[in-house]
């Protein structure tokens, strides 16, 4: 069975830091894109950042350019979301999914995580 499971999340003051987990089973994450994606509070889902099967990084979100960093562990089976400096604005759900390859577009992604709440708050 194909799955993908988030975790890392929880509350954080800003300027704090995070690292979100993407473990993936039934499946070897390392052939292909892996994207993470943001849902704030009323707001829709947007991609911020992907790592393809390559381990190149796109960067769909430009801010969060200079304090987000992805990386796969292929041991693992694993993405990393490494999100320092974190802001109020970074508040939301994070979600991970699979796609044959980097794109901004939601509906280029399959499986999808369940997602971890991340609040950035005093």
């Amino acid at each position: 069975q194909l799955q993908l499971v988030e975790s890392g999340g929880g509350l954080v003051q800003p300027g704090g830091s995070l690292r979100l987990s993407c473990a993936a089973s039934g499946f070897t994450l390392g052939s292909y894109a892996i994207g993470w994606f943001r849902q704030a509070p009323g707001k829709d889902r947007e991609a911020i950042i992907c790592i393809s099967s390559s381990g190149s990084t796109a960067y769909y979100t430009v801010a969060v350019q200079d304090r987000f960093t992805i990386f796969r562990d292929n041991v693992d089976n694993t993405v990393w979301l490494q999100m320092n400096s974190l802001k109020p604005e970074d508040t939301g759900v994070y979600s991970c999914a699979v796609g044959s390859w980097c794109r901004p577009e939601i509906y280029q992604y399959g499986y999808w995580g369940q997602g971890t709440q991340v609040t950035v708050s005093s």
